[in-house]
C-alpha cells in the first residue's frame, strides 16, 4: 500500500486477506520493522514478535491449523491518537486438524503509520488454549 490509509480501513482489509487466506499480502500490510506482542499469551508462547520478517514466519502456517470463515461483532473504535484503533471482534471458523468448531473472542489495540501496521497488541483469550483439542496453534497462533 503506498498511500496513507486510515487504521480502521487497513484492519478490515487485514480481516479479508486472513478469510482469503492471502498470508502474504497480510504481511505485506506490516511495517518492516512492526512489532506484534500477545500480553496474555501463556508461558511457552510468544509474547512479542519483532519485524516483518518474524510476523511472516509466525503467521506462515496459520490457515494449516485455523480454517477462518467471518469476523462477527466486529466494533472498531478510534483512540484519542488518530493513528491507533482499538478492535473487538470473533474470529469463527474450524480447526483444520480436529474439524471442531474455532470461535475466539479478541481486543487489539492497533497503530498504523504511513499505510502500514506498526503495533498490534492482540488480547486473545489464553484459557482457549487449555481447552481439549485446542493445542493446534503453539507454533502459529
Amino acid at each position: 500500500m503506498s498511500a496513507p490509509t486510515s487504521p480502521a480501513y487497513l484492519y478490515r482489509h487485514s480481516l479479508r486477506l486472513l478469510l482469503d487466506k492471502d498470508i502474504p499480502a497480510w504481511v505485506a500490510l506490516w511495517a518492516e520493522d512492526g512489532s506484534l506482542e500477545f500480553p496474555f499469551a501463556p508461558d511457552g508462547w510468544p509474547k512479542r514478535l519483532k519485524g516483518r520478517e518474524a510476523i511472516a514466519a509466525y503467521m506462515r502456517h496459520y490457515p494449516d491449523h485455523i480454517d477462518l470463515h467471518d469476523f462477527p461483532e466486529l466494533r472498531i473504535h478510534q483512540s484519542t491518537d488518530p493513528e491507533t484503533i482499538v478492535v473487538e471482534m470473533r474470529g469463527v471458523g474450524r480447526l483444520v486438524e480436529t474439524d471442531r468448531p474455532f470461535d475466539m473472542t479478541y481486543i487489539a489495540v492497533v497503530t498504523v503509520r504511513d499505510g502500514h501496521i506498526t503495533s498490534y497488541r492482540d488480547y486473545w483469550n489464553p484459557l482457549a488454549v487449555l481447552e481439549p483439542g485446542t493445542d493446534f496453534t503453539r507454533s502459529s497462533r
